[in-house]
């Protein structure tokens, strides 16, 4: 440790930074051609051509946040039936203001029956926005929720590291009752965010038995996530896996020193994100451009306080709170972070399930292949008989 920023120490954090959370090999062999062909300033000038271009992660809905358990503030935002926000918190949910300060509870508007409501849980190193392209097809249609996980989008960091699986579990359930405190529920979650549906239902059976009429599990895992070799050679992960938790501690003493590396490191870090989140060569680079986006804005800290709780994840046993419920279990077949043999597991587990392995599609299936997605949540909403096409 010790090293400044003078010399090339900041640029060997750099690359270890660029590292963190996928694993480099191949992807930089890729790069270094691209290199030979393609000037930096040019491709400087494409990044900024592209962050420009598309609408992706610019629809907004109404704001809320949720206080968890731990005082942490959780943002959150809602999408009604009519495209324009959606119903407060019921009595005893604790809300909190604009402004971060504990707020009173909100009574639910208007009368009646409260309308199904989906809650999207996103991934790790991502935010609500990943769900892009799902929030535009369901916007007015039904009632929608979309949060950012703690220290990811607009969401607080909070005191507690590492960060385990369960916390977000019980983040979630803060979340629901803040933005959704009535009414059935449909949870969806890619990722962590599946991973954090399952630590709910393992935390809060008998929500999901009183409330949720059906779960989509997509892209995710319910454990054994130390056996995913991330399209590499076994004894190479390993050797990665036993080293990488220290690493990840040192990186995350020093955030400042590595993200300026990983700024200077752009076109190796833009490498590593398309091999680990993309399959398809036809895949728009605006949305490639905005999934790197998503993961630079994580902070390398957080990260490191994150990592460990995938290998401790093991929630097999909670999907059988979801036995009973329509379910999709849906991923991409090429997928090298959690392996389409995951989501396969998940149906296994879940015998009136519905799964659906994308062809030609990795690991951010729902921007890369967003069709599919919708289609598939939309059948699953209509199975539940809460969806758009029921009636």
């Amino acid at each position: 440790m010790g090293e400044t920023t003078g010399g090339g120490g900041w640029r060997r954090a750099g690359f270890a930074g660029a590292a963190i959370g996928v694993l480099a090999a191949g992807a930089a062999a890729g790069v270094a051609v691209e290199r030979l062909t393609v000037g930096r300033s040019v491709r400087q000038k494409a990044r900024l051509a592209l962050d420009a271009t598309g609408p992706y992660g610019t629809l907004r809905g109404t704001p809320g946040r949720a206080l968890a358990d731990d005082g942490t503030v959780l943002a959150y935002e809602t999408d009604g039936t009519d495209g324009a926000g959606g119903t407060g918190a019921a009595d005893g949910a604790r809300v909190v203001d604009e402004a971060g300060e504990a707020g009173g509870t909100g009574a639910a508007e208007g009368s009646g029956e409260a309308p199904v409501t989906v809650v999207f849980s996103h991934g790790f190193c991502l935010s609500q926005d990943s769900w892009h392209y799902q929030r535009e097809a369901l916007r007015g249609r039904v009632r929608t929720v979309f949060w950012d996980q703690r220290g990811h989008g607009r969401s607080a960091r909070g005191p507690e590291e590492p960060v385990t699986i369960d916390r977000l579990g019980r983040d979630l359930k803060a979340v629901i009752d803040a933005a959704a405190p009535e009414g059935p529920l449909v949870l969806v979650g890619h990722s962590m965010g599946g991973m954090t549906v399952m630590a709910l239902a393992d935390r809060h059976p008998e929500l999901i038995r009183d409330r949720v009429v059906g779960v989509a599990l997509i892209g995710t895992s319910a454990g054994r996530l130390e056996e995913v070799s991330y399209g590499l050679p076994l004894a190479g992960v390993n050797a990665v896996r036993r080293v990488l938790p220290g690493v990840l501690r040192a990186l995350g003493s020093q955030a400042e020193l590595v993200e300026k590396g990983r700024r200077a490191t752009a076109d190796l870090f833009a490498g590593l994100v398309k091999k680990y989140s993309f399959a398809s060569k036809d895949v728009d680079p605006a949305v490639v451009r905005f999934a790197e986006r998503m993961i630079e804005s994580v902070p390398v800290d957080v990260v490191a306080a994150f990592y460990p709780a995938f290998g401790a994840h093991d929630k097999l046993a909670a999907l059988a709170a979801f036995r009973d419920l329509p379910a999709l279990a849906l991923a991409g077949d090429q997928d090298l972070v959690t392996p389409a043999s995951h989501t396969e597991a998940i149906a296994e587990a879940l015998p009136g399930s519905r799964l659906v392995v994308v062809p030609d599609a990795g690991h951010l299936v729902m921007l890369e292949r967003p069709g599919a997605v919708t289609d598939a949540l939309t059948a699953l909403l209509a199975r539940a008989g809460e969806g758009p096409d029921n009636g």
